[in-house]
């Protein structure tokens, strides 16, 4: 069956889904650093609107699995684009910090319901041969989608409420989406699921651009009768090595998430500010570098990984990763931000007048000023030093006089050139080594390790454990850093790459060059 351009249309439609989730990952970013100020938002209150996403991504992981099966994955991609479309325009005319949440958590179900649905659709009607390369191109769309919300987040950078731009930008999109799938045609598999063989035929003729798809159709229907030999709970069991194959595709989305990339996509902007990139506009102008480099990065482990085999980007991948890790922390040591209040970097005022009441502030020392937050903020400073009191001072005076101070106060000296470029340097190269590894290979390994019959189960479990600690990680960034310090955050997922690259060499099997069966079969043994 060759691939047909109708084929290849309605999966660059159905893709579109993977621009609009990778769009409103990488959104939040520079949105941020607007919201913070705008909104007067805490470091916890930060982390909250970060995460709302991630909550309701993980809801929609738990359940869409059954929506999908129950509605069908074209019905379910419409659902998720008009969910998205709802979900921003909640966002536009309010500015309030709870119904930022709200917005946030539905286009995080819209975004999780999608990407489920978008590659079981894709994967459903792409001919055998040409099934890996258009279901990667979803892959592609999320960092496209990335890289233009980094532009997206430089070009309102300075505006006036530009994030409620970012965020409007995605509306028409969605909406054309929602509207050209209705427009395209069922899952021939989903219909022979629903004991449509005659309309999966006449799908499968119009995709195949082929007056015959018996044969097909003959296999789709054969192939559905194996999947009933798998339950859920098979998967924790040891039936052909099941248990063992679910704790290998559990650990490998583990890894995903600890050594630290999605922190780098939702605090990017808010990271390269603290490092010396000192105005929003700069610091996403250097955060739309990261974009670019996913992009790059990710076009040539796409169509080299049949020739290269996926165990070895992600041996390569976690290698560099451990490297640019090192230096990112080492810099970053040499980088004095004040209190180490990276999520508070905007303006000095912010940092004390957050809460009304929840500090006293007195004309004491600037050590005195801090006396009444000791238990529950932890600050690294000097209080001698001249550069912090002449902070302090410039922050009593704006408490006493009410008057603003901008943000590029927050910087008492300048960052060294060589410092600020280095760390992004670092920055890119880490990136770039998970756009090669862990980033497209692991879902590669994760679709391949499993038996056809309970592949789509197992993989709405992994994705269920990935938004999870993606969530328990993004929400705890902030006060971790604050805690120990953005370089020892660096070090921790240095030791995280290293235990991940042990762990792809002993636990993950060389797959290039064999079919789904094969590796089935090696791995039940």
């Amino acid at each position: 069956s060759g691939c047909g351009t109708f084929a290849f249309l309605s999966s660059a439609v159905a893709a579109v889904s993977g621009l609009l989730m990778g769009y409103e990952l990488g959104l939040i970013s520079g949105a941020l650093l607007q919201m913070s100020r705008s909104l007067a938002l805490s470091c916890k209150e930060q982390e909250v609107v970060v995460s709302s996403l991630l909550f309701g991504a993980l809801f929609a992981s738990l359940t869409g699995g059954f929506l999908i099966d129950r509605f069908g994955r074209r019905l379910a991609i419409i659902t998720a684009s008009s969910l998205l479309v709802l979900g921003s325009l909640i966002l536009l005319p309010y500015e309030s910090y709870e119904v930022l949440i709200v917005g946030r958590i539905a286009i995080g179900v819209s975004i999780s319901l999608s990407s489920i649905a978008t590659c079981v659709y894709i994967a459903e009607i792409a001919p055998q041969h040409r099934r890996g390369l258009l279901v990667s191109l979803n892959e592609l769309m999320i960092v496209i989608g990335i890289l233009f919300a980094y532009i997206s987040n430089y070009a309102f950078a300075s505006i006036s409420h530009g994030w409620k731009y970012m965020f409007g930008l995605v509306i028409p999109l969605g909406a054309l989406q929602a509207i050209a799938m209705y427009f395209l045609p069922p899952s021939p598999r989903f219909l022979v699921m629903k004991n449509n063989d005659e309309a999966a035929r006449k799908v499968l003729e119009r995709l195949r651009e082929t007056s015959d798809a018996i044969k097909e159709l003959t296999v789709i229907k054969s192939s559905l009768k194996d999947e009933h030999q798998y339950s859920f709970l098979d998967l924790f069991r040891s039936k052909n090595n099941m248990r063992a194959r679910m704790l290998v595709g559990l650990t490998l989305v583990f890894f995903v998430q600890t050594t630290g990339q999605p922190n780098i996509l939702f605090y990017a902007s808010t990271v390269l500010k603290s490092v010396g990139f000192q105005s929003n506009e700069a610091a996403s102008l250097a955060s739309t570098g990261v974009g670019v480099v996913k992009v790059v990065s990710t076009v040539p482990a796409t169509f080299f990984v049949d020739q290269v085999g996926s165990k070895t980007f992600l041996c390569i991948g976690s290698s560099i990763m451990t490297v640019s890790l090192v230096i990112m922390g080492l810099v970053n040591r040499n980088i004095h931000v004040n209190f180490t209040k990276v999520c508070r970097s905007q303006s000095p005022e912010d940092f004390f007048l957050q809460r009304p009441g929840n500090f006293t502030v007195t004309n004491g020392s600037l050590k005195d000023l801090f006396a009444s937050m000791a238990s529950t903020e932890r600050l690294s400073f000097d209080v001698q030093s001249p550069d912090v009191a002449r902070t302090g001072e410039l922050n009593r005076t704006a408490l006493a006089g009410g008057k603003s101070t901008t943000g590029s106060h927050m910087e008492s000296g300048e960052v060294p050139a060589v410092l600020k470029w280095l760390s992004l340097a670092s920055l890119l190269v880490y990136v770039a080594a998970f756009s090669i590894g862990l980033g497209p290979m692991s879902w590669l390994v994760l679709s391949e390790i499993f038996p056809g019959g309970i592949r789509g189960r197992a993989m709405a479990l992994t994705s269920s454990m990935n938004w999870g600690i993606n969530l328990l990680i993004s929400l705890t960034f902030l006060t971790v850093t604050e805690l120990i310090g953005l370089s020892w955050v660096c070090f921790i997922y240095t030791i995280m790459s290293l235990a991940s690259l042990a762990f792809v060499i002993v636990f993950i099997p060389e797959t290039k060059g064999c079919s789904l069966e094969q590796i089935s079969m090696e791995l039940a043994k």
